[in-house]
């Protein structure tokens, strides 16, 4: 069982020290305790909580994403809505947490774009990561960040210079309505993002971003 009493060092995204205790949960998965920081306003689950390897692959085995599902298309279709007309035909891109179902790859290569997947559970050939991409989207993955400094940093990483990283994860500006928000309930959600998390994370790896439509990030480099 966590030690209740031992007080995280630091945010895992600014790695800064200013972090309070925000919400504690009891429920049918066990107690968890959220952490927000001050500096980059990210909230987050202190690693004594978080699920171990296995265990989290099993909850991910749980989530329904079939790549031929309409509805889970759809539920996509709100980050490839916005990313699609804004790219260019030779563009080439990396779905970045594409989970058991790449239903996202899918879809782009139906409407003719080179895309590849990683997942460090369901396609961790780590030779995806070997290489720069104009374009990567990451949906529904940031929220399971265990360590979001090194993971925004890599996608920063692997975008070319003009390259665009689509992010898109349920984001919440108004912090005093954590503790009723759906979004925490789910074991394996980690790291809680709002504008202010995302306009911190842009200025840390020197990019621009936009938030063209609800929980939808557009980050472009260049």
């Amino acid at each position: 069982m966590p030690d209740f009493n031992t007080e995280p060092s630091s945010c895992p995204l600014c790695l800064g020290a200013s972090v309070a205790r925000i919400h504690r949960s009891d429920d049918k998965h066990g107690v968890r305790e959220f952490w927000i920081c001050a500096t980059c306003d990210l909230i987050f689950v202190p690693k004594a909580f978080h699920l171990n390897f296995e265990s989290e692959r099993e909850r991910y085995l749980m989530h329904e994403n079939d790549p031929d599902d309409p509805r889970y298309r759809d539920f996509l279709s709100r980050l490839w809505a916005v990313l699609k007309p804004i790219l260019r035909p030779s563009d080439v891109g990396l779905d970045y947490g594409a989970g058991p179902g790449p239903a996202l790859v899918a879809m782009a290569r139906e409407d003719e774009f080179d895309m590849s997947a990683y997942d460090p559970h369901f396609a961790p050939d780590a030779t995806a990561l070997d290489r720069t991409y104009d374009f990567i989207t990451c949906t529904e993955t940031a929220e399971h960040f265990a360590s979001p400094a090194e993971e925004f940093g890599r996608l920063a990483s692997l975008l070319k210079p003009d390259g665009l990283l689509g992010v898109m994860t349920s984001m919440l500006d108004e912090r005093s309505a954590f503790p009723s928000w759906h979004y925490h309930r789910d074991p394996t959600h980690l790291a809680f993002y709002s504008t202010i998390t995302m306009v911190w994370i842009a200025a840390r790896h020197g990019l621009h971003v936009s938030v063209p439509t609800a929980n939808v990030a557009i980050f472009s480099k260049g």
